[in-house]
């Protein structure tokens, strides 16, 4: 494995311990019995500090470290966890792993990942940026976030609070193939949440930003003036009749978009036969000019990975090409189901951008929509994972001649996502890397909207 800078001074434990802990677990249980191991043993620690109305509110602070195990009898799989890193526990760990194994059914697609497809070698990511944060500097930092809020707007009259996260950690993954790897990661959130009041209307938003590194997060003055300048601007929302209109939903929120493509095309909800997106392998399911790509190496990524979680190496891959699907999530136990070959997404998905060649600024948007909702939140979790059918609570702004004309409140809209992603229109330039799934806004055809 690659010799990867690592601060050791920081963690609870060395990342040299880290490794020790896992041969010792791959040792026991090829003792044990077993025929097959992976192990993966995790140590981090965090602190968040929350500030209202100027005052501390929350001071928390974690270490927390971990250790999970599993086995193979041939192919029967058994797994234990634990938090204890003492030489009985993992002993103990070990063992219970694989009493279980013994007495579950064999699963013929049960299995560590093939050899050949492990990440012998990989590249440094810049995934870890310590930073040296006290919490008299993390009060000072959320004390002025919530200030800068205040001062936005002065219609702005109360605080939900400004918050500084911090979280760092390091891991080992570790196999009886002979494969070991591991590396340090960090992430840094400011965030800040306001309340507007104008006569008996009161409206609340927010903003946060996130990042790998701290240098790279927004400035606590910018996140709290777009907190109080959002939380103002909803004041005065109005009710709108039911109607079918153009929907943009503006970036924050239209990654979500994203993530039901993701989960529609997942191992998990393929083989179990509970996806809209069933056999869309090669199938048209965007509009003709949109792009996925899934970028597993891109530096500092909020979810850039060498390897996942079955310890396969990740590559960048088009999953979208042309509106076509070019690719499904897989991990190797997963593709084993399904008769395909894993394509590294074990854990999750590795940084999706969303995108097209001509993207437009946010003006440009509105003025294509014309008339319809933009949308900036979204309430509720009413989405069917098998029909694509897509109904949810949401507030935003009405536009008119490419104009945001009103705020809008104690709306539904609806579609069904297969229809949404063949009717994406345009894709906004106005990208907020807020996690692991980016795009700009996205303007879709045509949706219900449903008010008064």
């Amino acid at each position: 494995m690659n010799n990867l800078p690592v601060s050791d001074s920081r963690f609870s434990y060395p990342f040299s311990t880290l490794q020790q802990i896992a041969r010792d677990i791959l040792m026991h249980a090829k003792q044990g019995g077993a025929t097959a191991c992976e192990t993966n043993v995790s140590d981090g620690f965090g602190q968040t500090v929350t500030v209202r109305h100027h005052a501390v509110e929350t001071i928390e602070y974690n270490r927390d470290k971990g250790l999970s195990v599993t086995v193979y009898i041939g192919q029967k799989r058994g797994n234990a966890s634990t938090s204890d890193f003492s030489p009985q526990a993992i002993s103990d760990t070990v063992a219970a792993a694989l009493s279980i194994a013994r007495y579950t059914a064999d699963d013929d697609c049960a299995g560590l990942a093939d050899a050949e497809l492990l990440a012998r070698d990989y590249p440094h990511l810049d995934l870890y940026f310590p930073w040296e944060l006290s919490v008299e500097q993390a009060i000072e930092l959320a004390k002025n976030c919530e200030q800068a809020a205040f001062a936005a707007d002065k219609r702005i009259t109360n605080s939900e609070g400004a918050t500084i996260s911090l979280s760092e950690s390091q891991f080992i993954y570790a196999n009886s193939l002979g494969f070991m790897g591991g590396y340090p990661l960090s992430r840094y959130s400011m965030s800040c949440a306001m309340i507007a009041e104008q006569g008996n209307n009161k409206q609340r938003d927010y903003w946060y930003s996130v990042a790998r590194d701290a240098a790279d997060l927004e400035s606590p003055e910018q996140i709290g003036q777009k907190a109080g300048a959002r939380s103002a601007a909803r004041l005065g929302a109005r009710k709108i009749a039911t109607c079918e209109v153009p929907i943009l939903f503006e970036a924050p929120i239209a990654s979500g978009l994203i993530g039901h493509f993701a989960s529609a095309v997942s191992g998990g909800s393929l083989y179990r036969k509970s996806s809209f997106l069933l056999d869309s392998l090669g199938q048209q399911v965007f509009a003709p000019d949109i792009q996925i790509r899934e970028l597993p190496h891109l530096h500092k990524g909020l979810a850039s990975s060498a390897f996942d979680d079955d310890g396969v190496a990740t590559v960048e891959r088009n999953v979208i090409e042309n509106g076509i699907v070019q690719g499904y999530f897989l991990g190797s136990y997963s593709a084993r189901k399904l008769g395909m070959r894993t394509t590294g997404n074990a854990g999750g998905t590795h940084n999706l951008i969303m995108y097209t060649a001509a993207p437009l600024d946010f003006a440009a948007l509105l003025k294509k929509m014309d008339k319809g909702l933009l949308v900036t939140e979204l309430l509720g979790q009413g989405v069917n994972a098998v029909t694509g059918d897509y109904s949810r609570g949401a507030s935003g702004y009405w536009v008119e001649h490419g104009e945001i004309a009103y705020p809008v409140e104690e709306i539904t809209i609806a579609g069904n996502l297969k229809e949404m992603f063949q009717g994406v229109l345009a894709i906004g330039s106005d990208v907020v890397v807020h996690g692991s799934k980016q795009t700009g806004s996205v303007l879709i055809d045509r949706m219900t909207v449903a008010g008064d």
